[in-house]
């Protein structure tokens, strides 16, 4: 046996990456090379926002440090020779490897819109991005927006999920003038209620972002490739030096498809996060598990965890593999005067014809609660979704109420009066 036979070779070192090479290095059992593109070290990128407001430098989103021999930066991996169990990097270099993990996480997606991209001589897109314009998915980005910003006098984000609503407050907290353009009916549709996005939107207007839904950005307006404005479906143009766009992401799977591996959305895994390869497994946002990508933190460190164990041999029954995730999805906002908004979300956020839907809102406040429950066909219901903006005191029950998958034990209602300290997982 060679030393490569027993090695654990991670791609990507996105929060997923780093996780499971932590666990892994901390069992001490292999040895562990994890091989990421960035030039940063591991960060949380939970806290991109937060940096780019300028409230965190940097160096807090970083994770703990790894061990040196445990981490090569700045190496992208180019191909998976599965015949030969090695990874070829563009170095030139090749290692090999026992067991391999792909967390290559997601790319973000640019949207079509005339002027992004120009074309050469052969008519084919070059797919350099106009001065002024970014996608806001690393710490990158976060970094040539924040360089970029001097020169900026207004700034549009394209997006109104988790990411655009982030970008934009962030860009509020700098002092720039941000109009927000998301072509939804209202803000984080995915997340969020028609209700709850209401008070979203007023609260980033307190805060000094154009808040527009039902709104397509058609073109991007450029003079010598540099941004100088937008131009709405309607035909409304504006001027801004700065674009943002957060219009979704897209799981990174061209690695495992040039080698053979089944994708679909995502890079498919079965409950022990293997793919059709035994030797090959996949991990956070590029992984599809039981049809599902989470796009998540919550879930992409629940895989890491899983996988460690498996790979690491504690858990070696059939039953111990990962069933899948019920992520709560949270976001805090500061506000004006320094209040924050804080908002969570999870499962279903709107009511089939069966289900009943308990309320409580307060306008004065600014807060709304709202949960969904379904009848379990016992005599009893099950909690399904719930949206909470403005006071989170509850979130830790109702949390543990839908993470059990329980009957209820009592009217619904007390789920949005019984104050809990626990919080559940997080975007």
């Amino acid at each position: 046996m060679t030393a490569s036979d027993s090695r654990v070779v991670v791609v990507g070192g996105g929060m997923a990456g780093h996780r499971l090479t932590e666990q892994l290095t901390g069992q001490g059992r292999r040895e562990v090379v994890l091989l990421g593109e960035e030039e940063w070290p591991p960060y949380n990128r939970v806290l991109l926002a937060e940096v780019l407001a300028g409230r965190y430098p940097a160096e807090v989103a970083a994770l703990a440090p790894l061990p040196g021999r445990a981490v090569r930066r700045r190496t992208r991996v180019v191909r998976i020779d599965r015949a030969q169990r090695r990874v070829l990097c563009d170095d030139g270099s090749a290692v090999g490897y026992g067991d391999l993990v792909l967390a290559t996480g997601s790319n973000p997606v640019l949207p079509p819109l005339r002027g992004l991209f120009e074309e050469s001589a052969a008519g084919r897109e070059r797919h350099e991005l106009p001065a002024g314009v970014f996608a806001f998915r690393t710490m990158a980005d976060c970094a040539d927006v924040d360089a970029y910003l001097p020169r900026v006098r207004r700034a549009v984000v394209v997006g109104g999920g988790l990411l655009g609503v982030s970008a934009a407050r962030a860009l509020a907290a700098r002092g720039v003038p941000v109009l927000l353009a998301h072509q939804g009916e209202h803000l984080m549709e995915r997340h969020l209620d028609a209700d709850a996005a209401a008070l979203l939107a007023a609260h980033l207007t307190d805060l000094g972002v154009e808040v527009h839904t039902e709104c397509r950005v058609r073109s991007v307006l450029t003079a010598d490739r540099r941004v100088r404005g937008i131009e709405l479906a309607d035909g409304f143009r504006m001027e801004a030096e700065l674009l943002v766009l957060a219009v979704g992401v897209r799981p990174r799977t061209g690695l495992a498809r040039a080698a053979g591996l089944a994708t679909r959305n995502g890079i498919t895994v079965d409950d022990r996060l293997r793919t059709d390869d035994p030797h090959v497994h996949a991990v956070g946002d590029c992984a599809e598990h039981r049809g599902v990508v989470y796009g998540l933190a919550g879930p992409a460190l629940a895989q890491a965890d899983r996988l460690a164990r498996l790979l690491g041999g504690e858990d070696a029954a059939p039953e111990a593999g990962y069933r899948g995730s019920r992520p709560l999805t949270r976001l805090t906002l500061a506000g004006p005067g320094g209040t924050p908004l804080d908002l969570a979300a999870f499962g279903a956020t709107e009511a089939d014809p069966e289900d009943r839907v308990i309320r409580l809102a307060d306008a004065a406040r600014g807060t709304y609660r709202k949960v969904i429950v379904r009848p379990d066909g016992q005599g009893g219901d099950r909690l399904v979704g719930g949206v909470l903006l403005g006071d989170l005191d509850t979130v830790g029950t109702l949390a543990n109420a839908w993470e059990g998958d329980e009957a209820l034990p009592a009217h619904p209602l007390h789920l949005l009066t019984t104050q809990s300290t626990t919080t559940g997982g997080t975007s």
